[in-house]
């Protein structure tokens, strides 16, 4: 038996339950208090200072979203880090969990619960803050566990090594070539490809192997920008500018000075616009909203998009001098069913990923989920793998994960293969077979539909982030 030590806090609106985890949780822990709602949380966190957290997801019976919990978990990992939030609910939605962990949380018990699971999930726990709060003693730095800054969050920094996972194909070889001659240099890219396929990550690994590694990356989703707000983001404001704009703002392309920026989603920036970012590029010199003094920028600037911009030119709708401004070296993603090889050799690289993260004991995958694995289409490529096994994991109960584990679905919406159960899937990208905004336009509307207006949901049924789709509501007047 393990020994008693830590403390932890019980948070739950269910006296029965408060009741038994007084019973259970004093053989495992030096001390245990509960409480049955949030509204004395924060007092008790400052006066019984706890190692662990067990926090109900649902306080109104009426409403069983988890909102509450994951509130509160977000709350809790702002005011003390160090302490290990685990949630608890009555839903086992693996979509929550995955939320909930996204935003700090160490792990997810369903009830009603196993002794054993509870037992070691806590302990676990309790054995992680206080490895952490004997490391960092409590600093108050408010930067430990899986938090970071917000305001760097489209910041990367400098770094070195391999980012992207090149697999055995011949056409990821062929970029990898390619990326060994250009990365030294300062010429601009262009990659495109489908959602899901990693552009992000290959615009990180060219930053990563130039000569600006040192300098910041900064990475913009310029679709998801609105109109009024595009200037002052990309290129900064001074004070006094408009209404809001109390003091000096430095856009994107003064922050990336002297490293890279990345615009991803370019092909979504209106017409009208293109033309100010390509005199900023142009000119290699920006004017802040309000200003006057033209500020020399130092940049090598990346770009991404998963629309046909040639096409777009055609239509009228990309400005040509744009797009071969930013088209000095092009390179392609391939869809991942276009590099079978490189399926399982992903799939086992993220499961030992999300075996770490949510502590699961999985050693490898079994042959016929491996099998199962090869046969999907994969609309959402990388992304849409990613979220599949991410899920496989916290669904699995054994060392070796399953083909039931994995819960394809095959009647999911046609392009947007489900990997699990109803709409929480992370679907193929947009604009896989979507050639024309008038069959993009029916994909969003289905989805929204589909997730009952939830946009993080239809986000992930999807495969886009929050802002994008927010950008495409905003574009179809949905």
């Amino acid at each position: 038996m393990a020994s008693k030590i830590g403390k932890i806090l019980v948070v739950d609106d269910n006296l029965g339950i408060r009741r038994a985890l007084e019973i259970l949780l004093p053989v495992h822990f030096a001390e245990v208090k509960t409480i049955p709602s949030p509204a004395t949380l924060v007092s008790s966190l400052e006066q019984f200072r706890p190692d662990v957290v067990l926090l109900d997801m649902n306080f109104n019976t009426s409403i069983n979203t988890g909102n509450e919990g994951l509130y509160w978990a977000g709350e809790i990992k702002k005011m003390v880090p160090d302490v290990e939030v685990v949630l608890f609910t009555a839903y086992a939605d693996i979509a929550l969990a995955v939320e909930g962990m996204k935003r700090g949380a160490f792990d997810f018990l369903v009830k009603p619960w196993e002794n054993d699971k509870l037992i070691e999930v806590l302990t676990a726990a309790r054995d992680k803050a206080r490895k952490s709060m004997g490391r960092d003693a409590r600093s108050g730095s408010g930067m430990t566990g899986n938090r970071s800054g917000i305001a760097d969050a489209n910041v990367i920094p400098g770094s070195t090594g391999n980012l992207m996972f090149w697999g055995a194909s011949q056409p990821m070889a062929a970029i990898r070539k390619t990326l060994d001659k250009i990365a030294p240099t300062d010429a601009t890219v262009l990659i495109t490809g489908e959602n899901g396929t990693g552009k992000d990550v290959l615009a990180k690994e060219i930053h990563a192997h130039s000569l600006r590694s040192e300098k910041p990356m900064v990475a913009v989703d310029a679709g998801a920008i609105t109109e009024t707000l595009f200037e002052s983001e990309l290129f900064g404001h001074v004070k006094g500018a408009f209404t809001d704009a109390h003091t000096d703002h430095m856009g994107k392309f003064e922050q990336a000075d002297g490293g890279t920026l990345f615009l991803d989603e370019i092909g979504n920036i209106p017409l009208h616009l293109q033309a100010k970012l390509l005199r900023a590029i142009q000119n290699r010199s920006i004017v802040r909203v309000g200003g006057t003094e033209a500020r020399p920028i130092n940049i090598r600037l990346i770009c991404a998009t998963n629309m046909d911009l040639e096409a777009l030119v055609r239509q009228g709708r990309f400005r040509e001098d744009l797009y071969y401004r930013i088209n000095t070296v092009h390179i392609a993603l391939p869809a991942l069913r276009d590099r079978q090889e490189d399926i399982v050799p992903l799939a086992e690289l993220f499961l030992q990923r999300f075996a770490e993260k949510y502590h699961r004991p999985l050693t490898g995958i079994a042959p016929e989920a491996a099998d199962l694995l090869k046969t999907q289409r994969w609309s959402g490529n990388i992304r849409e793998l990613q979220n599949c096994i991410e899920k496989a994991v916290i669904l699995s109960e054994g060392t070796v994960l399953t083909a039931k584990d994995l819960q394809i679905d095959a009647g999911s919406l046609p392009g947007m293969r489900g990997t699990g159960s109803g709409m929480t899937g992370t679907g193929s990208g947009m604009t896989d077979d979507c050639h024309s905004e008038r069959s993009e336009e029916s994909k969003v509307r289905e989805a929204m539909e589909r997730c009952n207006g939830n946009i993080s949901a239809a986000a992930k049924l999807l495969g886009v982030s929050r802002p994008t789709l927010y950008a495409k509501l905003k574009k179809y007047g949905l």
